[in-house]
């Protein structure tokens, strides 16, 4: 009998969540198709560990070049693929990029997912293949909240480009679903966090900083807004509830947080504080750092994920910032010792 390994499509996937989904799709069996863009450098590196081949021979993870504003280039690598799901985690993602760059952010998070969605649509009419679509929404859709904690009933009023792009991502895949019968579901996702975070979100910022503070390597950080709150958990978490949503036998919209907000100014505080240094020594406002519009107060309700999908976090605040410093501090040592090694030649 033929056991032909599912196949998964993911947009993103040189990204943190695209890297930990590919984890946990390639654990599962599948045979894992990556979108990448091309590039002068390879940014492969938070899945160069999964490039290789498996112990039968067979190679799980193949990149693809191609880029999300490409149609043409989507539809011809899903109509090649035949993917069983496609996960589409592919956006611009920094909301203070957003502001700075706000076409390039409509084109890529927005028009993009219309364009995967197109190209799914397109094989199932012309081949009949059943496609299950995933769509990343993200909390920031939800902007200058109408309500605490918020939950996928509540309104959404975005306070960014990326936000209101993300928005239409969400409204056309729920568009989709419904005028074309597609197995699309939308994970309305709370901020999460890794080691593999990229060094640009304050999370990654501020653990970053605080090791190389501790190992003499910087002086200060500069940080915006230390009030604002938010939901973190961690991305491995995150795309389990990902995964289970095209597992379902009717699709739907989840949000996915841990249910707990803390402020940025708390993250400082355990981030500096199991380095045994204390934040305010270190620790400098920029108002260049501050949004536009800010987002003050975010907190999911995660209940319908964890009833209708049985998902729960599994790594809980004090222990993703210790993953975070505990990664980073290893990275700032490596950092260290080139740099001795480099003034002693």
């Amino acid at each position: 009998m033929n056991h032909e390994p599912r196949r998964a499509f993911v947009t993103g996937i040189t990204g943190q969540d695209g890297s930990y989904l590919a984890e946990l799709l390639t654990g599962k069996g599948y045979e894992v198709h990556g979108l990448m863009r091309r590039s002068s450098t390879f940014g492969t590196r938070r899945i160069e560990h999964l490039c290789g081949d498996d112990a039968a021979g067979r190679r799980p993870l193949r990149l693809h070049d191609g880029d999300m504003s490409d149609a043409n280039c989507l539809v011809r690598l899903i109509r090649e693929i035949q993917p069983h799901e496609v996960y589409n985690l592919a956006a611009q993602s920094q909301v203070r990029v957003s502001f700075d760059q706000p076409t390039y952010t409509a084109d890529v998070t927005a028009i993009g997912a219309l364009r995967l969605l197109e190209a799914v649509r397109d094989l199932q009419d012309s081949v009949g293949t059943p496609v299950r679509y995933y769509q990343a929404s993200s909390s920031e859709m939800f902007g200058e909240v109408a309500e605490t904690p918020q939950r996928e009933s509540t309104p959404f009023h975005p306070r960014s480009p990326y936000g209101v792009a993300k928005v239409y991502a969400h409204w056309i895949t729920v568009n989709y679903r419904e005028s074309y019968g597609l197995h699309a579901s939308c994970g309305i996702l709370f901020n999460h966090e890794s080691p593999r975070r990229g060094e640009t979100f304050v999370t990654r910022k501020i653990t970053r900083a605080a090791t190389r503070i501790k190992l003499g390597l910087q002086e200060k950080v500069l940080l915006g807004n230390l009030e604002a709150r938010r939901d973190w958990g961690f991305a491995g978490d995150f795309v389990e509830a990902m995964w289970l949503m095209l597992q379902q036998d009717d699709p739907g919209d989840f949000v996915v947080a841990t249910d707990e907000t803390h402020s940025v100014r708390e993250f400082c505080e355990e981030a500096f504080g199991r380095l045994g240094l204390d934040y305010r020594d270190h620790v400098a406002i920029d108002p260049r750092y501050f949004r536009p519009a800010e987002v003050d107060l975010m907190l999911g309700d995660s209940s319908r994920a964890r009833r209708r999908l049985g998902w729960r976090p599994r790594v809980g605040f004090r222990e993703l910032v210790a993953m975070m410093v505990d990664a980073d501090l290893e990275l700032a040592r490596r950092e260290a010792e080139t740099r001795h090694a480099d003034q002693h030649r």
